[in-house]
């Protein structure tokens, strides 16, 4: 569903200044995580509209960039019209650059997890519906990779769900977006999508993971 239909039937929406209260799921941390490095790191994620995770991951400690992009896709370029229109199978995806001293891979994955969206939707997130809107990870390496499966693994042996999990682990480049999705959040806050579906993730993320936030 393109933004642009999904803002009208938002913007009918009785809402507050705030959107509706959203709450983290209580997720375990990682048993297990990438360790020994020291050198900014490179996470990629997928989960939906990447407006909004790329606003938790922005309100990350230890996060020193977060890029709005498309991965996963088997086409060797990626524009907004084409993904959203689901003509070359990648996923809206936010690629973060952090400090692994300050806060880990592993630490990354709960907050995805917790509160970035909802892992449980199968090729959706919230009104927005299709493959480019599904959960997905990229691992950078095979520590990544490892630590990736593991959770997923943890997560679903913990029930944290009332549904599955169906996030699934992939490979592929990963291609910025056009500037006019670049720190939407921050430049459009008072845009009706942001209001419903973003501004309350942000809110949420703060209030369960005070520590990290920034």
């Amino acid at each position: 569903m393109l933004k642009s239909i999904v803002t009208v039937l938002v913007a009918a929406l009785p809402l507050g200044p705030m959107g509706p209260v959203v709450r983290a799921v209580p997720v375990p941390p990682p048993a297990e995580d990438v360790t020994g490095v020291r050198d900014p790191q490179t996470a990629v994620f997928a989960g939906g509209c990447f407006w909004g995770m790329e606003a938790v991951f922005q309100s990350v400690k230890g996060v020193h960039s977060v890029t709005n992009g498309y991965a996963g896709g088997t086409a060797a370029t990626a524009s907004y019209a084409k993904v959203s229109g689901e003509r070359t199978g990648h996923a809206e995806a936010v690629k973060i650059v952090y400090d692994p001293t300050r806060v880990s891979y592993g630490t990354l994955l709960r907050i995805f997890f917790a509160v970035a969206h909802d892992p449980t939707q199968l090729n959706r997130q919230t009104p927005d519906v299709g493959p480019s809107y599904r959960s997905a990870i990229f691992p950078q390496d095979e520590k990544q990779r490892r630590v990736a499966a593991a959770y997923l693994a943890q997560l679903g042996k913990a029930g944290a769900y009332p549904r599955p999990i169906v996030t699934r682990i992939e490979t592929g480049a990963f291609y910025p977006a056009e500037s006019a999705h670049q720190d939407f959040f921050w430049r459009h806050p008072t845009h009706p999508y942001i209001l419903r579906w973003d501004k309350p993730k942000v809110a949420a993320f703060r209030n369960a993971f005070p520590q990290l936030a920034n």
